[in-house]
């Protein structure tokens, strides 16, 4: 593999490594096996630290084609917990909020589920990497400030109720750029007259790249000894 004209790698992120630890451990492991000082890496698409699962990392001339990567559907699997909300709607934070569940039953999620399906209007976390007057929203929420974010445009191809056993529900959810999972568990406890957050995620496609084609992140190390002698 010519790391250093490009080369498009797919890599399952591990549980509590943030993006760009991925990135930057095999920028790094690159940089040292072909010795050189500088080697251009990126991905295409952010996963929570939280979030495992399907990540496109291009290296040198191959990041051209980050940006065609990002704009391709990815499907999730969600883990959200019913009746119980966070301020990062997910593990991140510490819950803030209870709310009942006695009501829901698996009809209603059904009901509900289906109700996300096509163009909505979602408003992003304010634990997100999103833009506020050129600060990072995650950056004034962790300050303690008050984030408000616009709804932005996005599209849900499919949401499927993989298993319902309250106050827990599996859902796989197959959509556009953009898309939060932390605020569609949100928005999905909202609709419930409930609460919600996300308690696990794994991203297991983007485009026609699932799990199966991908690298374990945490054995990039070996993979690079492996193929750079």
């Amino acid at each position: 593999m010519d790391f250093i004209s490009g080369e498009v790698l797919y890599i399952k992120k591990p549980l509590n490594w943030t993006s760009f630890t991925l990135v930057r451990k095999l920028r790094n492991k690159l940089c040292r096996k072909l010795g050189v000082n500088k080697l251009k890496v990126g991905h295409a698409g952010t996963l929570d630290p939280l979030a495992t699962g399907v990540m496109i990392i291009c290296t040198g001339k191959k990041t051209k084609l980050i940006e065609s990567f990002q704009y391709q559907t990815k499907e999730y699997i969600a883990t959200i917990k019913l009746g119980e909300t966070t301020p990062s709607f997910d593990l991140e934070t510490d819950i803030d909020g209870t709310y009942p569940t006695e009501h829901i039953t698996k009809e209603l999620v059904l009901e509900k589920l289906n109700q996300f399906i096509g163009e909505i209007q979602q408003i992003p976390p304010a634990y997100s990497a999103c833009k506020v007057e050129g600060k990072r929203a995650y950056d004034l929420a962790r300050e303690g400030q008050e984030v408000e974010l616009k709804p932005k445009l996005l599209v849900i191809d499919e949401i499927e109720l993989l298993s319902y056993d309250k106050p827990v529900i599996k859902v796989r959810v197959v959509c556009s750029k953009g898309t939060y999972i932390r605020a569609l568990a949100r928005d999905i406890g909202q609709a419930l007259d409930s609460g919600g957050h996300l308690i696990g995620l794994e991203r297991t496609r983007i485009g026609n790249i699932t799990l199966d084609q991908c690298i374990d992140g945490a054995q990039i190390e070996e993979f690079v000894d492996a193929l750079v002698i």
